[in-house]
């Protein structure tokens, strides 16, 4: 089936150890060997947040840290792509186009941003309504969708299952300015649920995961379409 992944940059490279990138790309190699085929969207994570949080004490707008944002992304996607050899793109592609002309030929994309106020997640939600996909992963930092932070509300229930229309709901509050960080962001809800998308969000921290989501045997949150 076509998969698009969203892998957080605080997930695949929160230190820059290759040993996890490489991981990451195993992770994915499998998949395609399985018959999947894929397509990749990389976050910033904390180098990505410094970087803002640097710029907005200098006193750089908005726009000009999701540039900065955007910037740390294609890195990121850049050492997946270096794991990943000749399985994947020579460079991120800078627009859906470009990947889903990839995905038909046979490549991996490994994105990274494209445009101010699109979040990774938003990104990679564009891309499988783009390319009809039959699953999106969302590799976050926590293992799922929960009705409070868990961070913050040791009392937090995480969802099994949610629709999409109760998800848009829930993250409506989540103040998004550059480097803000949700398991799923408002933009991306609202386009999985314009696609009628399913969607697994799942603890990326263990890239295998990720293949347990598209298998269909995971511990994290099913976003549902809300007519099933």
């Amino acid at each position: 089936m076509n998969v698009v992944v969203s892998v957080g940059g605080s997930v695949l490279a929160p230190d820059l150890d290759p040993e996890r990138v490489r991981a990451y790309a195993a992770v994915l190699e499998d998949l395609e060997a399985s018959g999947h085929r894929l397509g990749a969207v990389v976050g910033g994570g904390p180098t990505a947040r410094e970087y803002i949080a640097a710029a907005r004490a200098l006193g750089a707008n908005e726009i000009a840290l999701d540039g900065l944002g955007i910037a740390v992304t294609r890195l990121n996607a850049r050492l997946l792509i270096a794991a990943l050899g000749e399985r994947a793109t020579t460079a991120p592609p800078e627009d859906l186009d470009a990947a889903r002309e990839a995905m038909r030929r046979g490549d991996l994309p490994v994105m990274g941003g494209t445009a101010p106020a699109h979040t990774t997640d938003a990104v990679a939600a564009s891309l499988a309504e783009y390319v009809d996909a039959d699953l999106l992963v969302l590799a976050t930092s926590v293992p799922g969708v929960y009705d409070a932070d868990p961070t913050q509300d040791a009392d937090a229930i995480k969802y099994a299952e949610i629709g999409t229309g109760e998800l848009i709901d829930l993250v409506t509050d989540i103040e998004m300015d550059a480097g803000s960080n949700a398991p799923v962001d408002l933009l991306a809800a609202k386009v999985i649920e314009r696609g009628g998308l399913r969607a697994v969000v799942v603890d990326g921290t263990d890239p295998e995961n990720v293949a347990a989501a598209v298998a269909g045997d995971h511990d994290g949150t099913d976003v549902v379409p809300d007519d099933e």
